[in-house]
């Protein structure tokens, strides 16, 4: 062998150890990103990322596993109250009869640390919850009850009283609230009350001369501040809408669909022209 070539060789091995001709790197196997993903720590996460991705989560998701996944998380959902300000939870009646809804309701309105603004609930209040709200959210705006079978005349009429900034109401398929002047009591405690709707599950002709089918009506003319008002199903005559369109001067849109005690004559065609929004007892519901 040559001395040239012994030489060459020396140099390669001395160049290679100096990394100036490094080896090609390989790219890594899709088991392996894999294996990576499934050992990341999630409880390592920056609590503002927690917060972020809690955010995006439907508040029932939360209380129900998102909220639980490990210490931090837990704490990203007990310490941030801002993530509960406004509170959603509808959308899960499926769930009723698996989990107490009601206590879930408290749970989070608790996690707001009474700057909760907005209440919305399927399935979840009852006359307990609705007090606990208002000693736990003096400032609320936004009230949704849909389907709350547990709350009553007198556990709503207790609680409205503690929502002097109320803005927006809804009672829908609540069966068991609407009677003992339960409006008229929301008309004097809710002076800021601008969007109400009633809606009942379906329309019943009553006998007038067993049943005042006008005192809903009355009650919601004391609202004088409604800007839009819709009652579907309702049991309203004409003299309960009239007295509704004679007291509250603001009103920009009414519901009246289902409500077929109303019978649209002259008088309240013309009490009806100043709504920009109108809709009549036998339009369709869409």
């Amino acid at each position: 062998m040559s001395s040239s070539s012994s030489s060459r060789r020396r140099r390669l091995s001395r160049g290679d150890r100096l990394g100036r001709n490094p080896p090609t790197a390989t790219e890594p196997s899709a088991a392996e990103e894999n294996k990576e993903e499934e050992t990341r720590d999630w409880a390592e996460l920056p609590l503002d990322a927690i917060s972020s991705i809690l955010h995006k989560l439907d508040h029932v998701d939360i209380l129900m596993g998102a909220g639980q996944v490990c210490r931090s998380w837990r704490g990203a959902a007990r310490d941030e109250p801002e993530l509960w300000r406004r509170i959603d939870m509808l959308g899960h009646a499926e769930l009723f009869n698996e989990l107490n809804l009601h206590g879930m309701a408290q749970a989070a309105v608790r996690g707001s640390a009474g700057r909760c603004e907005a209440f919305w609930g399927e399935y979840a209040g009852d006359d307990n919850f609705l007090l606990y709200l208002g000693d736990q959210a003096p400032s609320l705006k936004s009230l949704h009850l849909i389907s709350c079978n547990d709350v009553s005349d007198e556990g709503f009429t207790e609680a409205i009283q503690k929502f002097p900034l109320l803005e927006d109401l809804e009672l829908s398929l609540c069966p068991y609230v609407g009677e003992s002047g339960v409006f008229g009591v929301v008309g004097k405690a809710c002076p800021q009350l601008k969007r109400f709707r009633l809606n009942r599950d379906g329309f019943y002709y009553l006998d007038s001369r067993d049943y005042d089918m006008d005192e809903e009506a009355l009650g919601i003319a004391t609202m004088h501040g409604l800007r839009s008002l819709q009652l579907s199903g309702n049991r309203v005559t004409n003299k309960g809408l009239e007295a509704i369109l004679d007291n509250c001067r603001h009103l920009e849109s009414l519901d009246i669909r289902r409500c077929f005690n109303v019978k649209m004559d002259g008088t309240l065609r013309a009490k009806c022209a100043r709504i920009s929004s109108l809709r009549l007892p036998h339009e369709p519901n869409r």
